[in-house]
């Protein structure tokens, strides 16, 4: 492990209970019965021991969408050319995606970043080039990239979220694209859950039963090619995983490191998680579940790190937009806590807990 990596691993503190408490207090003396705004109350608490203020402020919101591509592609484990990465990711340049939408709607920021896509993207001043390859190398016939490439991913991603905090940086959401990291994504799922292939394994962008089945059979023979070990995590992104998926991981190594919330987003956002809790099992309680993906694996990995989505929405897009829409929600949750009268404040009677 790189010095700067360990040196962001040892920053990531726990939560501050003392403003949590206090949040917890003021939850307590909203004109409202106690815990009538259920996960809104309970996410602006979470909010409060992240930022360490018992008032926390959402105010420069932020998605950082990562587009790399895939060699296991060659394997035809989708309906879709690979080409579609970089032209989504001029669609992304030009404001006209999915996620482009929700995010105005939010009011956050889009930051693009070519962590690997395979087409050579021309310069556009709204994208981040940070190439690390044109592309992983086909995991079927042997690693995704090496160990350098692994921690270069994750150590672009805490360099991106440093720039942001620079900038002001109260949350930060996480988005990919990529043709072919479903089954990257699987890969990485199935080894860090210790779960048969086949139980975290979806349909993508929609492939039939056939397809499904041969998908299931392209990441068996990818692992047992690698033999990649849930203890190193490192050794798994480098194995099975893809280049946005380790910028994803520093994205959320970073921010916690300087105590942002993190608003993750689909699957591949969920098996970027996997690998970082594992190198820092602090993480876990930085992390806000947007929302929950139809692909199975999505399920499972949020169950396996103990989060419960924001929504549940049938969505499968990726880019961010599920974490967007969490995001949206987080700010509501600490505007409530910020804004609402106490029961003094507003001339209102408390209940009566004696009873009487």
């Amino acid at each position: 492990m790189s010095e700067s990596l360990s040196q962001i691993i040892e920053m990531i503190k726990p939560l501050d209970k003392g403003a949590m408490a206090e949040a917890q207090a003021k939850q307590d003396q909203l004109t409202k019965p106690r815990g009538s705004l259920g996960r809104l109350e309970e996410l602006s608490i979470q909010l409060a021991g992240i930022q360490g203020r018992s008032i926390p402020q959402i105010r420069h919101k932020v998605i950082i969408t990562m587009a790399g591509d895939h060699g296991v592609v060659a394997e035809k484990v989708g309906n879709w050319p690979q080409e579609v990465t970089a032209q989504m990711v001029y669609n992304f340049l030009n404001g006209g995606a999915g996620i482009n939408v929700i995010a105005r709607q939010v009011g956050a920021r889009v930051v693009v970043v070519d962590m690997g896509v395979a087409t050579e993207l021309g310069p556009n001043p709204q994208l981040l080039s940070r190439k690390i390859a044109p592309g992983t190398q086909n995991i079927t016939q042997g690693q995704a990239m090496t160990r350098e490439q692994a921690v270069r991913a994750i150590e672009t991603g805490i360099e991106i979220v440093a720039a942001e905090v620079a900038k002001g940086l109260d949350i930060v959401g996480t988005g990919d694209m990529g043709i072919g990291n479903t089954t990257a994504s699987s890969a990485v799922s199935a080894v860090m859950m210790g779960r048969p292939v086949a139980e975290v394994t979806g349909r993508g962008t929609g492939i039939t039963d056939e397809q499904l089945v041969h998908k299931i059979e392209v990441i068996e023979r990818a692992l047992v090619v690698n033999h990649p070990d849930p203890k190193q995590p490192l050794e798994v992104l480098a194995k099975v995983g893809g280049f946005e998926i380790g910028g994803l991981v520093g994205v959320m190594l970073g921010a916690a490191a300087h105590r942002i919330p993190i608003v993750i987003d689909g699957f591949i956002s969920g098996a970027a998680a996997l690998i970082a809790t594992a190198l820092s099992p602090k993480l876990k309680e930085f992390l806000i579940a947007g929302h929950v993906s139809v692909e199975t694996g999505h399920q499972l990995v949020l169950r396996h790190l103990g989060l419960k989505p924001l929504l549940d929405l049938d969505m499968r897009l990726g880019e961010g937009t599920g974490a967007a829409l969490g995001i949206f929600l987080a700010e509501t949750s600490a505007r409530v806590l910020a804004e609402m009268a106490t029961f003094t404040e507003a001339g209102v009677s408390q209940e009566d807990e004696s009873g009487n």
